[in-house]
């Protein structure tokens, strides 16, 4: 591989260093939102009707799971800046392919490859974030992940614009992929060259301490409430709230704009209140929210309760993920790939249990269950040694 290193009497301050992490977190994000806005798309164009699509797409959540251990494990071996070089272009050259897919089987196969790109650069990635943090004494990864939030928003926009245009998946991809990569040429020469506590004799699988598994578990219960929030927000409004077609959407916006927007004032909070306060009021405000969307279901009450809901879970999984990385049981790509592990398999089973509960009971019972989560996230906040 090409290294991308710069001489090591060339001083990189670690304003630089931050910025360049800042830059990885908005491409990889950036990548990402490109492939969702133009899902419709390329639904139509392979023929696939809902059940169909929601198969395909679990492609991307496997392929992350397997590429967990196999990252900490590089992150340990090789280091961080290796594996963020090769996951940025692995990623975003495999975001062109998904546009050249011309079956279902192709889909598949480049998901899968998606999906192992996306979680390989974001252990990367997360690890570098945990060495910056490091320099400045102070929460700021919320910031990192609120980069990731705002490329959500600016790769939704030009998805919309592209369509617009009639521009195909391919060519909007491709131009995508040429963004990225001249922008990751740049900002990977400025990343950290050695991580803090690196030992690469860790194992590629390893079990988590207590203090790890407390961690992942207030991840498992944040991600569970995320990704019901991801996939069944629209479905609430619609058939709960029954809101106008124009208002459908609103839950989702609402959400998505206090989790981005939460994640930039998070740092700020945890450094005047402590790491173990802040999760704690993230899980109230998450119980809150979906209590008010429940208990209320109307168009004002959800919309207020969904904004609870984002602003409670913008700053758990940042927050997690940098007590994660500085384990001193094992190696900070290896501990975040441990926690993340615990903390994907709820993202996975969220959506699942609503439809389940759902079609047992009801929407509204099965968002109340999700509240309880949010309950958990506080519960194992005060169990666990924070600060």
């Amino acid at each position: 591989m090409i290294s991308l290193s710069l001489p090591s009497s060339f001083p990189v301050s670690k304003k630089v260093h931050r910025w360049a992490v800042s830059t990885l977190f908005f491409l990889q994000g950036l990548c990402f939102a490109s492939w969702a806005s133009r899902i419709p798309t390329i639904q139509d164009k392979l023929g696939l009707n809902e059940s169909q699509l929601g198969a395909v797409l679990l492609a991307i959540p496997i392929g992350s799971m397997i590429s967990l251990p196999v990252s900490g494990w590089l992150v340990a071996k090789f280091g961080s800046k290796k594996v963020v070089t090769l996951g940025v272009f692995l990623y975003s050259l495999t975001l062109v392919t998904l546009g050249m897919a011309q079956n279902t089987f192709q889909l598949i196969s480049y998901l899968l490859l998606f999906g192992f790109g996306g979680n390989f650069l974001n252990i990367g990635i997360n690890t570098q974030a945990v060495g910056v943090e490091s320099m400045y004494k102070k929460p700021i990864m919320g910031m990192f992940h609120g980069m990731w939030s705002l490329a959500g928003f600016s790769g939704a926009a030009l998805g919309t614009l592209m369509i617009g245009e009639g521009i195909v998946p391919v060519q909007h991809f491709l131009a995508v992929t040429i963004f990225v990569v001249l922008a990751a040429l740049v900002s990977t020469r400025f990343t950290i060259a050695e991580d803090p506590n690196r030992q690469a004799d860790q194992p590629i699988f390893a079990k988590p301490d207590k203090s790890l598994l407390m961690l992942g578990v207030i991840a498992f219960c944040s991600m569970i409430c995320e990704g019901a929030m991801f996939d069944w927000s629209g479905v609430y409004f619609q058939k709960v709230v029954q809101a106008d077609k124009a208002w459908v959407g609103a839950g989702y916006t609402a959400f998505m704009a206090t989790m981005a927007s939460g994640r930039f004032v998070a740092d700020w909070f945890t450094g005047k209140f402590g790491l173990k306060r802040t999760l704690q009021l993230s899980g109230v405000l998450i119980a809150s929210g979906l209590l008010l969307a429940v208990l209320l279901p109307n168009l004002i009450t959800a919309m207020a309760g969904f904004l609870l809901v984002g602003a409670g879970v913008s700053s758990i999984i940042p927050l997690v993920y940098s007590a994660a990385g500085k384990s001193k049981v094992l190696s900070p790509g290896v501990a975040l790939a441990a926690v993340s592990t615990i903390g994907f398999l709820g993202f996975l089973m969220g959506p699942p249990i609503i439809g389940l509960v759902a079609g047992a009971t009801s929407l509204r019972v099965s968002f109340f269950i999700i509240a309880i989560m949010g309950l958990c996230v506080s519960f194992f906040a005060t169990r666990a040694k924070l600060d």
